[in-house]
């Protein structure tokens, strides 16, 4: 059993080299530039980072084809750690080296349910830097096992609510100021009489780490989203040194998240439709993509509609349509042991973080279990598209959006990763049967439900 798991480790890890090669092979146009507040500089990412983003917008024919309107998914499966969080690991590790607040050689945190982790694993050494990742230990174990395989350090903890001092993003936050603590200790040590030793300690303090950080979350004027910089750090990092410190990504509430979508994700599809879609919609976990997306859309075009698509258990729903952050099972005193109720890995929360609240919103659609389930099946079978749960999930949403729009409109939405971080879960029949999801349909007859 364990010699399988390792081989599926590895396979893992060498799938995730393979498709990046392929893509820095095969994709074609400019490459990406990098932005920033500060400087007016242009620079070309290089390397692996070169083939993040760019993601291609393919029509779902399926979908088109049962709705009379142009159902167009964003293929960010297809990025080099396989999923849309490519981009947020980009955008707040470079923003974290420009400010100061994370140093080559120095190890980025972060809870994470699984995409986000897996994508600093893989981009965080393009930087020179290491990761350590806390998850939950019901998030998919193949999620834990690629991250594991990329090099980063894994900790697995038991699901807890956010207010606990033991919640996954609590302990990572945790852990990146003890690192911190543990290289300020380390420098004075070593430093100790000589005039750098001062500036050291003044550079890794628990002030400035706080003072940066909060600095990070200020949200950027529109026009800093046209501009471009380029990160200077010493690519020669000492990696097995202890005293370059540690930097706490927090991707729900860094505005880096949200950035990496306005100034990204948001002008690709703009771009890729021509101006041309009427609608947008996906679902939300930390709120970074729909936030940029969104804000990014309706300052181009007013007209454009976007909507949150919400799995169970989630209070965006309700914040969305009425205002209040509250779920059935909350108002009457039946709150589950998890923070909320469902298979889904990724999307759907009971806060609204400072991402989710940049967002433009003119809805809000629920979809459950059995609908992204079904769905998942539909899209394999039809047209060969094989997503994972919140994918899923937001292609029930775009044909709820293109039924309600009626036929001759284009509706985008995200297609987030790829099926095969779902495998013990979403995609196992055995896990489906447990929670009484065995799938049944023959076509999009579980949307008429």
């Amino acid at each position: 059993m364990a010699a399988a798991t390792a081989a599926g480790a590895a396979a893992a890890a060498a799938a995730v080299s393979l498709l990046a090669c392929y893509l820095l092979l095969h994709r074609t146009g400019a490459g990406p530039t990098r932005t920033s507040r500060s400087s007016g500089r242009r620079a070309r990412r290089k390397g692996l980072l070169e083939a993040i983003g760019n993601t291609p917008l393919i029509r779902i024919n399926s979908l088109s084809d049962a709705t009379g309107c142009e159902i167009l998914g964003k293929a960010e499966f297809l990025n080099p750690g396989g999923s849309v969080k490519d981009r947020v690991a980009v955008k707040i590790i470079e923003e974290a080296l420009e400010s100061g607040d994370l140093l080559c050689g120095g190890t980025v945190t972060e809870g994470s349910a699984g995409s986000t982790a897996i994508s600093l694993a893989t981009v965080a050494p393009a930087y020179g830097c290491k990761c350590h990742v806390v998850i939950p230990d019901d998030a998919a174990i193949e999620k834990s096992q690629i991250i594991e395989a990329l090099g980063a350090t894994v900790e697995r903890v038991r699901p807890v609510s956010i207010t606990n001092k033991d919640h996954f993003v609590n302990i990572a936050r945790r852990r990146a100021l003890e690192a911190n603590k543990s290289a300020v200790a380390q420098r004075e040590s070593s430093e100790k009489g000589t005039n750098g030793s001062a500036h050291v300690h003044a550079r890794m303090s628990h002030s400035k780490i706080t003072a940066t950080q909060g600095e990070s979350n200020k949200t950027l004027t529109n026009g800093s989203a046209h501009t471009d910089y380029e990160i200077q750090h010493n690519r020669k990092c000492d990696h097995d040194s202890d005293s370059k410190g540690g930097f706490f990504a927090d991707q729900f509430e860094n505005l880096a998240n949200y950035r990496a979508h306005y100034e990204w994700t948001g002008p690709e599809i703009w771009q890729q439709t021509k101006g041309t879609l009427h609608a947008f919609v996906a679902a939300a976990g930390t709120g970074g993509t729909i936030a940029g997306v969104s804000r990014y859309l309706k300052e181009k075009n007013t007209n454009i509609k976007c909507f949150l698509m919400d799995p169970p258990g989630s209070g965006l729903f309700n914040k969305v349509t009425r205002g209040v952050m509250y779920t059935k099972e909350e108002a009457e005193g039946k709150r589950l042991k998890n923070p909320f109720d469902t298979i889904t890995e990724g999307i759907g929360i009971n806060r609204v973080t400072k991402n989710f609240m940049m967002a433009e919103l003119d809805g809000a659609y629920r979809g459950t279990d059995r609908e992204a389930v079904e769905m998942s099946r539909f899209l394999l079978k039809n047209d060969g598209l094989f997503v994972g749960s919140s994918s899923a999930m937001n292609c029930v949403g775009a044909v709820r959006v293109a039924r309600d729009l009626g036929p001759g409109h284009t509706v985008v939405t995200i297609l987030c990763d790829s099926g095969m971080r779902h495998l013990s879960k979403f995609f196992n029949d055995q896990y489906l049967a447990n929670h009484a999801l065995t799938p049944t349909a023959t076509g999009l007859e579980f949307l008429d439900q």
